[in-house]
């Protein structure tokens, strides 16, 4: 294996994400859930089996199966469009035009390249163009996006996208800083570090703003 190969196997073909879709087959939701949960129950089996596992063993019988629905209903569930959750909007009657941020939410996600999970925290802001949104929207946004197989640079510009279209302004901000276990369990097993992404829109690009930003969310990383 040539060097540049290595460098592959280590970050994945396309780690800085050159588009925010997830790559998903065309048909990906022709099976029913319940379906997938049977075929990936099978796929565990087949995995632990060949690790030499014992699944008659009490605390392993039922593993596949937990994994199966895990995947399917749980840590992959924002995959399926159906469950993206409604990004309702209220005409900003009370006129604040100043900036709004939500910061440390929860950012569990995994990581596409080896499905070790992403754990941190995502800095959220935008600025009214007339239109706000619930804060626990704002949430409910990262969460869903974070619930597939991800790169944190697109789930990042995914974050973004989607508030923007539902406020129907540029102005909007996301930082995420995360721990890939991918890093800090195996190859290099580095506990300590963490990945820093951010994707600014509209009045964001200014300096002067992006520092605003950045001064609430105590973060003095430089971008």
């Amino acid at each position: 294996m040539t060097q540049n190969e290595e460098f592959q196997e280590e970050i994945g073909n396309n780690h800085i994400g050159t588009s925010a879709t997830n790559p998903l087959r065309k048909d990906a939701f022709e099976l029913t859930d319940e379906q997938k949960i049977t075929s990936i129950r099978k796929d565990v089996e087949s995995i632990l089996t060949t690790l030499g596992m014992d699944l008659t063993d009490d605390s392993l019988s039922g593993t596949p199966n937990r994994v199966a629905k895990m995947f399917v209903k749980e840590i992959f569930g924002g995959l399926h469009p159906n469950k993206k959750p409604g990004s309702s909007t209220f005409a900003n009657n009370y006129k604040y035009g100043e900036m709004l941020v939500e910061k440390n939410i929860t950012v569990y996600s995994t990581c596409e390249h080896h499905l070790l999970p992403i754990i941190g925290r995502a800095h959220v802001a935008y600025i009214s163009n007339g239109k706000v949104i619930g804060l626990s929207k704002m949430n409910r946004i990262v969460d869903y996006y974070a619930k597939r197989p991800q790169v944190q640079e697109r789930l990042t510009m995914q974050i973004v996208q989607e508030l923007q279209a539902a406020l129907g302004t540029e102005d909007v901000a996301c930082v995420i800083d995360a721990k890939h276990l991918c890093v800090n369990s195996r190859g290099i097993k580095d506990i300590e570090s963490s990945t820093v992404t951010a994707e600014f829109g509209g009045k964001f690009k200014e300096e002067k703003t992006r520092r605003e930003f950045l001064d609430y969310i105590k973060l003095d990383t430089k971008f």
